[in-house]
């Protein structure tokens, strides 16, 4: 007896090596030459990378593609990531801030993922945000160029803080390629 697969079949852009999301000479991602020298660099190169993951998942899919919900009870889809990393962003901030903590992007708790629906405003107001929040965290830690300055009510320290959006943002790349596969069959690095 067969059975009935309502899922998608696994594909890739790539023709070189079938298993890349794209083919080296056509990703972003991919530089020639020795990488950078130092800590910091290689830190930022690393974030700029797994940035631009998250959006390479992302392309070319609608809003209701963006908002498709991975398996219930879970309500992550690849916009409440995109609003999510707003979200971390602006709490990284608060980390390294002695003074009053900034308001939660998105209200109420969860709201990132939870309010994150099929609609094109709010798919191009996520993408804004999180553009936004980038950029401010950037431009608030590049005044802090020694990563063993400690900073924030905490004491957190630069190089801290700069590993953990590395990995925040690497483990929900992860998360962003089983979200692709699911939404439309794409698979990749």
């Amino acid at each position: 007896m067969e059975h009935m697969n309502d899922q998608p079949a696994r594909w890739s852009q790539a023709t070189v090596y079938p298993d890349m999301w794209a083919d080296p000479d056509k990703d972003p991602r991919n530089s020639e030459g020795v990488g950078p020298d130092g800590e910091l660099p290689t830190l930022q190169g690393f974030l700029a990378d797994y940035r631009l993951t998250l959006r390479m998942k992302c392309e070319g899919l609608d809003p209701e593609q963006l908002a498709h919900r991975s398996v219930p009870p879970s309500t992550m889809s690849l916009l409440g990531l995109v609003r999510h990393l707003a979200t971390v962003e602006r709490d990284w901030r608060n980390w390294i801030s002695d003074g009053e903590p900034l308001p939660k992007l998105y209200g109420k708790r969860d709201a990132d993922f939870d309010e994150a629906v099929a609609d094109q405003a709010l798919v191009d107001a996520a993408y804004a945000d999180l553009a936004r929040e980038q950029a401010a965290t950037d431009a608030a830690l590049a005044e802090h160029p020694d990563l063993g300055e400690r900073l924030g009510k905490d004491g957190v320290s630069v190089r801290e803080l700069m590993v953990h959006r590395v990995e925040e943002y690497a483990r929900h790349c992860g998360h962003a390629d089983l979200l692709r596969e699911c939404v439309d069959g794409r698979v990749g690095q």
